[in-house]
């Protein structure tokens, strides 16, 4: 009996000794402070591409020089620039067996001004087949490194301008992707493609918390702690003549959660694993932020990532509580549960996985590499009436609850943030 009781008291020691200190340092009244910050009015809905925008990544970046980050090397400072292109199709044409297509049959992702290809250009020929799954098989065309002309089969002519959605704006690449709806590989094709190419800048928050884990083993592997911190601007006005799109929740909360562990683990110093703490630019607009992070990164160093979105609100399930996305994918969510034991907080599985989650989030990039990366939220998908209207604002969140859940986020990284767990890894065999 003794055998069985001791490491249970011994765990319950070091969560009281934790809280201890997490009480002193993640405190309601500071996270109402940031939250209240990040979804002021004059942050003008935080829009990509705003001054809203640009003032809210000054706040960020002045709370992690405040907590006493590192910014990472190459960057500007704490923050990690970029560009987006533009590229706006003026003139599509095709031929294909001697026949002329309709310019709505070819879509095609590049960020060359330029495309003339042929079956002779050297493009590496794809295809997706009646029965793939569109955007899965389109993904990794995009992703694989190479040009490729894919010849999609007709059956999917009813989403096959859905394919649009991966073009409206991209990192400058000399990777050209061009898909075809036709009923089969040619023989002979030409596609000439004329557009206007335009640069937008853009800018993710970074800052580290350098690892001591040179004697354990631990150096250069990474703990990622991550939340997008842009949202939809200003609109049209609501009943109320209300047109700013505040974004409390979504995800002024998840920032603030990362800014309140950027401070606690740098007061507390006793990581062994380094801690990445990011703040992600133009979510809402196709994830570009956390994409272009995601590529700074050797997958295989990156041991975990917390992705935070829309922590304000109360689960379905009430209050110390919180879901994880993709709980099934790894064992990440088994070790949060278990360093959490006695605390009284419980995360969940997806309860919306209809909704495709996992994949939507600043975590999908990493987490198609096999990183077990998830994203921890508490947002009723079928039934937040706030959800992207003017009314998410710091009045609708109960941040009471929101910083306990801060806390069991902190407890829960515990074992992995020292070492002592590794969660395994995403089956990137199951995402094809």
């Amino acid at each position: 009996m003794k055998k069985i009781m001791l490491p249970a008291l011994a765990l319950l020691l070091i969560l009281n000794a934790e809280a201890q200190k997490i009480n002193k340092i993640v405190k309601e009244k500071a996270v109402r402070k940031i939250e209240k910050k990040l979804s002021a009015d004059d942050m003008e809905g935080r829009a990509t591409f705003t001054p809203g925008i640009d003032k809210a990544a000054d706040f960020i970046a002045t709370e992690f020089k405040k907590a006493g980050l590192t910014p990472l090397q190459g960057n500007n400072g704490y923050f990690q620039e970029f560009a987006l292109v533009e590229a706006t199709q003026t003139t599509v044409n095709g031929n294909v067996d001697g026949n002329t297509i309709s310019s709505s049959d070819i879509v095609a992702l590049s960020t060359k001004g330029t495309l003339e290809i042929n079956e002779r250009s050297g493009y590496e020929t794809g295809t997706i087949e009646a029965g793939d799954r569109l955007f899965n098989k389109a993904y990794a065309y995009i992703s694989s490194g190479k040009n490729y002309v894919v010849w999609v089969d007709t059956a999917h002519s009813k989403n096959f301008d859905n394919l649009l959605r991966f073009k409206r704006e991209s990192f400058q690449s000399d990777i050209s992707i061009v898909f075809v709806l036709a009923g089969k590989v040619p023989g002979t094709y030409s596609i000439s493609v004329q557009q206007t190419i335009s640069e937008k800048k853009l800018k993710n928050v970074v800052g580290m918390l350098p690892g001591k884990g040179r004697s354990a083993g631990r150096e250069g592997e990474y703990v990622i702690f991550s939340a997008h911190y842009d949202h939809l601007g200003i609109g049209e006005a609501d009943k109320d003549g209300d047109t700013i799109f505040n974004g409390a929740n979504d995800d002024a909360a998840g920032t603030t959660a990362v800014i309140m562990l950027s401070r606690y683990f740098s007061k507390i110093k006793n990581n062994e694993r380094t801690i990445i703490f990011a703040a992600f630019t133009a979510e809402e607009i196709g994830g570009f932020g956390s994409q272009y992070f995601s590529k700074q990164f050797n997958p295989g160093k990156v041991m975990a990532m917390f992705n935070i979105e829309m922590i304000g609100t109360d689960s379905k399930w009430g209050k110390n509580s919180a879901y994880i996305t993709g709980y099934e994918k790894t064992d990440m969510g088994k070790i949060l549960e278990k360093s959490l034991e006695g605390t009284g907080f419980t995360f969940y599985p997806d309860p919306y996985p209809d909704q495709q989650l996992f994949y939507r989030s600043d975590n999908a990039t990493l987490a198609r590499l096999g990183v077990p990366a998830h994203t921890i939220s508490t947002s009723k998908m079928d039934s937040e009436p706030f959800y992207h209207t003017q009314g998410d604002e710091i009045e609708t969140l109960d941040l009471k609850n929101m910083t306990e859940i801060i806390k069991a986020i902190a407890l829960s990284a515990r074992t992995i943030i020292s070492g002592e767990d590794t969660p395994s890894r995403v089956d990137t065999k199951q995402l094809r």
